[in-house]
């Protein structure tokens, strides 16, 4: 099955994608735009455009498990993509992934500007990778 994750920011948003076979997740793009409804547009474009069967949203929790503005809209555009597509879309939670995803282009040596393109993308991949190997475990 085809999923994309998505790691929803301001100003930045980070798409990932797998395999059919779900055996490999990858940054697919990071979508730069501060608009919701834009954003939301772009994200159902990409989506059609892939063919994706599962949406999997971060959902930045505190560390406490509670949930601020940043998770309320994921929560929000979970919504608006219910609305406007036919594919199962699931929050997940998605603490500490930009911190990991800083580790990853740490030991890369990405840094400046490259690193700032990519940052949002590389954690929608693990976010999208946290999810597979979870799916894994309950079959």
């Amino acid at each position: 099955m085809i999923m994309m994750a998505i790691d929803l920011g301001l100003s930045r948003t980070g798409l990932a994608i797998c395999d059919k076979q779900e055996l490999i997740s990858y940054p697919l793009e990071t979508i730069k735009e501060k608009d919701f409804n834009k954003l939301c547009l772009k994200i159902i474009e990409k989506v059609q455009k892939t063919k994706t069967q599962l949406i999997i949203i971060g959902l930045p929790r505190n560390m406490d498990g509670s949930e601020g503005e940043s998770a309320k809209r994921s929560i929000k555009l979970q919504s608006v993509l219910k609305e406007r597509l036919n594919t199962d879309i699931i929050l997940w939670d998605e603490r500490k992934t930009t911190a990991i995803a800083t580790t990853y282009l740490n030991i890369t040596n990405t840094k400046g500007q490259k690193r700032k393109n990519i940052i949002d993308a590389v954690s929608a991949t693990i976010i999208l990778g946290d999810y597979i190997r979870f799916k894994k475990t309950l079959n």
